[in-house]
């Protein structure tokens, strides 16, 4: 049986990573974002690399809950949701001095991280697979560790994920977060990967490399696999041992 999956934040990294993984694995895919020219060519390069169209796109302001009541009633009406992958995120705090640059920051990161997520998932909740939905989170290391504003929205998807997971376990629908490390491929860097940078976080992995978006995916695929049936309310990490044993 062919699942409908839906990634958002799936037009660039890993989402796009993500969105590749699962239709490489059969999945009819939807990815979500803001800008339609970068997820119409991230769907034309998946699809053209899998020689089938199995990635379609859908445009949308998932801080928004008009439009995420749109977007969920665009995606239901071809039917239940199998995979839901929340990626959408990233860090929208621009500093400045004061506490009005201060609660610009905050509410900001937490409007794009975790906002993205709780909407979206409550929207599309009812139509998840039971049993057998899967929704998975993408948290970050700075989740686990600290981070400002940044890392107290990915931390508070911990809890949420915690959660929820408690209460749809009955209807076999399984709640995970992926917490990544480096994974300088994405957009995430854009602008700040300075040599320093680079060499401060390689010093801070075991493994000595950054992590890949495709190695972040594959930890996604497997939680949204039905092998991962009896895995849930876990934060899994992925980061080349740069921070061990929490979760």
């Amino acid at each position: 049986m062919i699942r409908r999956a839906v990634v958002t934040g799936g037009g660039t990294g890993i989402g796009k990573a993500v969105a590749a993984h699962l239709a490489a694995d059969g999945d009819d895919v939807v990815i979500v974002g803001r800008r339609e020219a970068v997820l119409a060519d991230a769907a034309s390069e998946i699809n053209a690399a899998l020689g089938a169209d199995r990635v379609t796109t859908a445009r949308a302001d998932l801080t928004d809950p008009a439009d995420v009541e749109r977007l969920a009633a665009a995606l239901t009406a071809g039917g239940t949701i199998d995979v839901l992958v929340n990626n959408a995120g990233g860090n929208f705090a621009q500093g400045g001095d004061g506490l009005a640059a201060t609660a610009a920051g905050w509410e900001a990161d937490f409007r794009g991280n975790v906002l993205t997520t709780v909407l979206l998932t409550t929207a599309l909740l009812p139509h998840l697979t039971r049993p057998g939905g899967r929704i998975i989170g993408m948290s970050s290391i700075a989740g686990l560790r600290g981070a400002g504003s940044y890392g107290a929205a990915k931390a508070a998807l911990h809890a949420w994920a915690m959660s929820l997971a408690t209460s749809v376990a009955a209807d076999g629908i399984t709640v995970n977060v992926v917490a990544p490390g480096f994974v300088p491929d994405t957009e995430f860097w854009t602008g700040r990967l300075t040599e320093q940078v680079v060499s401060s976080r390689l010093a801070q992995i075991p493994i000595g490399r950054p992590g890949t978006p495709d190695e972040v995916a594959a930890a996604v695929g497997y939680l949204a696999s039905p092998a991962a049936a009896w895995t849930t309310g876990q934060i899994l990490q992925v980061n080349g041992g740069a921070l061990l044993g929490r979760g």
